[in-house]
C-alpha cells in the first residue's frame, strides 16, 4: 500500500531540486510526523528535514496573533460586557457564562466565515423582535431587556475584537479573519515554498487563504477518490467537489489529486457487538489473531474516545509496540474525584460537613499516605461512632499536629473565596509531591503537574479579571481547564498497533483498520444546536449546518477506508444504551453503494453466556472447625446462634466460625435493629430502679413524661449524636417513643385493674451447663432476658419484640419440628431456652409463663408460648411451663447442639427467602 503521503512526496522529489526548502501545512501534527517518517524512506542521502506545521500555526503566523483559549476569551468577554452594561442590568459572572460560551462560539463561526458582523446581528435583532411574546405597545421591563441584549451584540463584539487586537490575542475565528485580511501581502513574499495536504472541510477565511497562497504559487493536494468526486450527491466529497468547481485557480490549474484507491479488493466486516465493553472484548480477541507485520499496519480508530481507559485494560499480550495518538485525559487520574470532592465541602457555609464527603477525601491513598494510615482509622472511627455530620474542629482533633497542614487545607470553618481556594489546593499539590517518589510515582507526579497548570492558569485569569464570586463559577472552569489537559503517551510513533481517535487519522493511510462505535450519534455525532443563530439564518449567511458537520463525519469515515484491505466495522447493538444504539448510517450507506471489488459481511456477535448451576455449599467440618466449635459450645451458645443455625446453617457458619460479620457502615437511617436495642435499652433504664418492688401506677406515669428525654439519651448512645428532628430519623425517634408510651399505658392498665406486677429482673445475663450425652467437652448455653416479673403470683419470662408477632408463631404441635423449621419456631425456641436457663438457676414453685410482648401488637398483650396438645379427644393449649416441657425441649436443644458438633455432618446451605425477624 502506498499511502497518500508517499504518494505526494514521490512526486515532489521528482519535481524539485531541493524539497528541504518547502514548507507543508497540513491538518494535523500527526500527519507531519508520518510526512518526515516517509520521507525519510523515500530519500537514499541526508537532507535537511523540510518544515512542517498545521493550519493553525500558519494562520497565527499570517495574522500576527497569539491564539488564547475559550476560557480566557470568556474573561475577555465578561470585561466587554460589564464595561456595556448598566449595573442595575449586570448580572454575575456566573449567570454570565450560562450563556456566553454560545455567544463566543457565534462570534467565533462568524469571523471563520468572514460574515459582516453588523450584518448578521442586524438580521438576528429582527428576528428576535418578531419573535417575543409582548405584542402590546408598551414593553415590559423584560421583554425591553431581552431586546436590549440582541441590540448590543454588534457591541460586545466590536469593542472584543478591539480589545485582543490591542493585546495581539485572539480566538481562533478572530485568527482566521486576521489573517485572510493579511494574506495577499504575505502571500506574495512566502507562497511559492508552500505546500497544503490533505485538507477537505474549509472555512471561508480557509478557502480565501489558500486561494490567495494558490495564486501566488503555492500548491496544494486533496485526498479524495475518483469514485466520490464524480458522484455529486456524495457527501464525503461534498467540499473538495465545492472547491474544484468554484475556485477560479482550477479555471487555468490541474487538480490534483484524485486517487482511485477505494474501489479495490477490500475485506470489509459489519459487526454487531452488544454494549462498549463488549466492542472492546472483541476487538482484543481481533488483536490477538494479526501477526507483527499485519499490526505495524493496523490502526485501531475509536469512534467513543471514552473507550480508551476500558481498551488500553484489554490489549492481549501480543502487542509489543503500541502507539497512542489520543492523550490520557486528565478527569481519568485518581486526583479528579478528590479535588472535585474538595470543592463540594469548600461550599459548605455551615461547619456541618456530612460523612461521606469526609471518608471520600481522608479514603485517597495520598491523604492515607501523608497521615501514615492515620486516616484510616479516622474513618474506622466515623463509622463505629456512627458521626453523621461533622465539623472541621471535630475532623482535625482526630489528628496528631504534624498532619494538620494538610486536614486544615482540606476542610474548612467559613466561607472560602475562589483565590483562597486556589491556594489550597497549591498547598495541598505541593503537599502530595513531597511525598511521591520519581521513580516509582512518576505518573502521579505527572496528573499534579498538571493539576498545578491548571491552578496556575486560573490563578492567572483571577487576578487579570477579578469576576470570580461564587466557587460554583469556579469549578466549572476548573472542570473546562481540566478537560483541555491530557498525559501524553511514550511510545514508538511509527511501529506497532496505532491506537487514534477519528481526528487523529487526517492525512493518514492503513491497510487494516479496526474502528469502534459505528453508531448513529457518534459516527455521525448528529444534531447540536449550540448557537444563538437559527438555521435559516445560517443558510442564508452560508454558515455551517448539521448537514455541513454529517459530511466532515462521511469524509473522515470514507477516507479510512481509502486505501485500507482489511476493514472491521463495529457498531453497538444493546437498544437500551442512552443512544439507542441505532446502526449509522455510514454502514447501510455503504452496503447500498457496495462497489465491486469490495466483499462485505454482516454479523452479529453474542457473548456466550454459560449456566451457572446454583449448587448449594457444603462445608465439612475439619479438626480447626471443631476447635472453634468446642470454644463457642464452652463460652455457650445463644438463642440467636442457635436460631441463626435453624435458619441457615451456612450463616452460622460464617457469623460464629469464621467470624465474618456486617461491614461497619455509618447509619444514615435509623436501622430496625437500632431502634429495638433503643427501646430495649430505654425500658431497662426505666425499670431497674423497680426491681423487686411492686410496680406503682404514679411512677408509671412520671416515666411517660421523661420518655422523650430518655428515648432520646438511648439514640444517642446507640446511634449518633445527630439531630433527631428531621427527615425519616424524625419518624423513627416518634416511633420509639410511642412504642415506649404505648407500653407504658399498658402497664397502667394492668395496675388499674387491680393486677400486681413486681420486677424481678431486666436485661439480665443467664448462663447455664449442659449435660449432652456423646459429647466429651463442656457445653453451655448463655443469654439475656429481657423482662422476668411476677403477675399476681405467675412468673413470666418476658422478651420484647419491636416487629410484629402474633399469638400463633408461639404455638407448637410438634416437637420434631422445633429445630427445624425457623419462621414458625424460632419464637418458641428462644423463650424455651430463656425459661430452661431461668429455672435451673433458680427456684420457683409456682406457675411459670414464657412468652413475647409485640410493639406493633401491643393489644394482644403479654402473647403465651403454648403447646398444643388433645385431652379427651378435644384439641387443648397448655401455656404453663412445665417440668415435662422443659425436658421436652432439653431433648430438641441437645439434639441440636449434638448435630451443630458433630464431625460427620457438614454445614450444609438452605434455600432460603429473606427475613424480616422481629427484635
Amino acid at each position: 500500500m502506498t499511502s497518500f503521503i508517499s504518494q505526494i512526496l514521490e512526486q515532489l522529489l521528482s519535481q524539485e531540486k531541493d524539497i528541504s526548502t518547502l514548507i507543508f501545512v497540513l491538518p494535523s501534527k500527526r500527519a507531519g510526523a508520518y510526512l518526515r517518517k516517509e520521507l525519510g524512506n523515500l530519500v537514499d542521502r541526508p537532507i535537511i528535514s523540510p518544515k512542517v506545521i498545521s493550519i493553525e500555526e500558519f494562520s497565527e503566523k499570517v495574522s500576527g496573533l497569539k491564539a488564547i483559549d475559550s476560557v480566557h476569551t470568556l474573561f475577555e468577554l465578561y470585561a466587554v460586557y460589564k464595561e456595556l452594561t448598566p449595573k442595575e442590568q449586570l448580572e454575575d459572572f456566573e449567570s454570565f457564562g450560562n450563556w456566553a460560551q454560545t455567544l463566543i462560539h457565534d462570534f467565533n463561526e462568524i469571523d471563520r466565515y468572514l460574515i459582516d458582523p453588523m450584518k448578521i446581528f442586524s438580521y438576528l435583532f429582527e428576528i428576535q423582535d418578531k419573535n417575543h411574546w409582548s405584542l402590546g405597545e408598551n414593553q415590559t421591563d423584560i421583554v425591553k431587556n431581552y431586546l436590549t441584549f440582541w441590540k448590543k451584540l454588534p457591541e460586545y463584539y466590536s469593542l472584543l475584537k478591539r480589545n485582543l487586537l490591542s493585546k495581539s490575542k485572539g480566538y481562533q475565528g478572530l485568527i482566521y479573519r486576521h489573517a485572510a485580511e493579511n494574506i495577499e501581502e504575505f502571500a506574495k513574499l512566502n507562497a511559492e515554498n508552500y505546500v497544503f495536504l490533505g485538507f477537505n472541510a474549509l472555512n471561508n477565511a480557509e478557502q480565501h487563504i489558500i486561494q490567495s497562497m494558490l495564486a501566488n504559487k503555492a500548491r496544494i493536494f486533496w485526498d479524495i477518490d475518483e469514485v466520490f468526486l464524480k458522484d455529486d450527491n456524495h457527501d464525503a466529497s461534498l467540499f473538495i467537489r465545492q472547491y474544484h468547481e468554484n475556485w477560479p485557480y482550477y479555471k487555468t490549474n490541474k487538480f490534483e489529486f484524485a486517487s482511485n484507491t477505494y474501489n479495490t479488493e477490500k475485506e470489509i466486516e459489519i459487526i454487531g457487538v452488544p454494549k462498549n465493553i463488549g466492542q472492546v472484548k472483541f476487538v482484543a480477541e481481533t488483536l490477538s489473531e494479526l501477526t507483527k507485520d499485519q499490526l505495524n499496519s493496523t490502526a485501531l480508530v475509536l469512534g467513543d474516545e471514552s473507550l480508551l481507559l476500558p481498551m488500553l485494560n484489554s490489549i492481549p499480550p501480543n502487542i509489543e509496540d503500541l502507539n497512542i495518538t489520543m492523550g490520557y485525559p486528565l478527569k481519568y487520574s485518581v486526583f479528579s474525584s478528590f479535588f472535585e470532592k474538595l470543592f463540594e465541602i469548600y461550599q459548605i457555609e455551615n461547619n456541618k460537613i456530612y460523612y461521606k464527603d469526609v471518608i471520600a477525601v481522608l479514603n485517597s491513598p495520598l491523604v492515607i499516605k501523608a497521615t501514615n494510615f492515620g486516616s484510616e482509622k479516622v474513618i474506622n472511627k466515623i463509622k463505629t461512632e456512627n458521626l453523621l455530620y461533622l465539623s472541621k474542629q471535630q475532623i482535625e482533633g482526630f489528628f496528631p499536629a504534624e498532619h494538620l497542614e494538610l486536614i486544615s487545607t482540606c476542610f474548612h470553618d467559613v466561607k472560602l473565596k475562589p483565590a483562597q481556594v486556589l491556594q489550597r489546593f497549591e498547598i495541598i499539590i505541593q503537599h502530595f509531591k513531597a511525598l511521591l517518589n520519581k521513580d516509582e510515582d512518576s505518573l502521579s507526579l505527572e496528573f499534579l503537574y498538571h493539576y498545578h497548570l491548571v491552578v496556575q492558569r486560573l490563578t492567572e485569569l483571577i487576578t487579570e479579571f477579578p469576576h470570580f464570586t461564587s466557587l460554583v463559577s469556579l469549578l466549572q472552569y476548573f472542570r473546562e481547564l481540566s478537560s483541555q489537559q491530557s498525559l501524553d503517551f511514550q511510545g514508538k510513533p511509527f511501529q506497532g498497533l496505532q491506537l487514534m481517535g477519528m481526528l487523529e487519522t487526517r492525512g493518514l493511510d492503513f491497510e487494516t483498520i479496526i474502528l469502534t462505535s459505528v453508531n448513529e450519534g457518534i459516527l455521525p455525532a448528529g444534531k447540536s444546536n449550540n448557537s444563538f443563530i437559527p438555521y435559516d439564518l445560517k443558510k442564508t449567511f452560508n454558515l455551517p449546518t448539521y448537514k455541513e458537520k454529517d459530511a466532515i463525519y462521511t469524509y473522515h469515515f470514507y477516507h479510512l477506508l481509502h486505501r485500507a484491505k482489511k476493514i472491521y466495522l463495529l457498531h453497538d447493538t444493546d437498544t437500551e444504551s442512552q443512544m439507542g444504539s441505532e446502526k449509522s448510517r455510514f454502514l447501510l450507506q455503504l452496503l447500498h453503494e457496495q462497489q465491486p471489488a469490495h466483499k462485505i459481511t454482516t454479523s452479529i456477535i453474542s457473548p456466550e453466556v454459560p449456566v451457572v448451576n446454583n449448587e448449594l455449599q457444603k462445608i465439612q467440618k475439619t479438626p480447626e472447625i471443631l476447635e472453634k466449635l468446642m470454644q463457642l459450645a464452652g463460652r455457650g451458645f445463644s438463642p440467636s446462634a442457635l436460631t441463626t443455625y435453624i435458619r441457615n446453617p451456612l450463616d452460622f457458619y460464617k457469623q460464629y466460625i469464621l467470624g465474618i460479620r456486617d461491614n461497619e457502615e455509618v447509619e444514615e437511617t435509623v436501622a430496625y435493629n437500632t431502634l429495638g436495642t433503643v427501646v430495649h435499652d430505654t425500658l431497662e433504664a426505666f425499670y431497674k430502679p423497680f426491681i423487686g418492688k411492686p410496680l406503682r401506677i404514679e411512677k408509671l406515669k412520671d416515666l411517660k413524661k421523661s420518655t422523650a428525654k430518655e428515648v432520646k439519651v438511648q439514640f444517642e448512645k446507640t446511634y449518633s449524636k445527630a439531630p433527631l428532628n428531621l427527615g425519616k430519623n424524625l419518624l423513627i425517634f416518634e416511633v420509639a417513643k410511642r412504642y415506649v408510651i404505648n407500653f407504658l399505658n399498658m402497664e397502667i392498665k394492668q395496675l388499674e385493674a387491680g393486677k400486681n406486677i413486681i420486677v424481678k429482673e431486666v436485661e439480665s445475663d443467664l448462663s447455664l451447663a449442659l449435660s449432652i450425652t456423646g459429647l466429651d467437652f463442656p457445653v453451655h448455653v448463655r443469654g439475656k432476658v429481657d423482662r422476668v416479673d411476677l403477675l399476681d403470683g405467675v412468673l413470666r419470662i418476658v422478651d420484647y419484640k419491636t416487629g410484629k408477632v402474633t399469638q400463633n408463631q408461639l404455638e407448637i404441635a410438634d416437637w420434631d419440628l422445633l429445630t427445624t423449621d425457623y419462621d414458625k419456631y424460632s419464637k418458641p425456641f428462644q423463650v424455651l431456652t430463656y425459661a430452661t436457663m431461668l429455672l435451673n438457676s433458680t427456684e420457683n414453685n409456682g406457675e411459670v409463663e414464657a412468652g413475647v410482648i409485640s410493639f406493633k401488637n401491643l393489644k394482644e398483650g403479654f402473647m403465651k408460648f403454648s403447646l398444643k396438645e388433645k385431652q379427651a379427644g378435644k384439641p387443648i393449649k397448655n401455656s404453663k411451663i412445665t417440668e415435662e416441657i422443659l425436658n421436652d425441649f432439653h431433648k430438641q436443644l441437645s439434639q441440636l447442639i449434638l448435630e451443630i458438633c458433630n464431625p460427620e455432618i457438614p454445614f450444609i446451605e438452605k434455600e432460603i427467602k429473606p427475613a424480616y425477624g422481629a427484635y
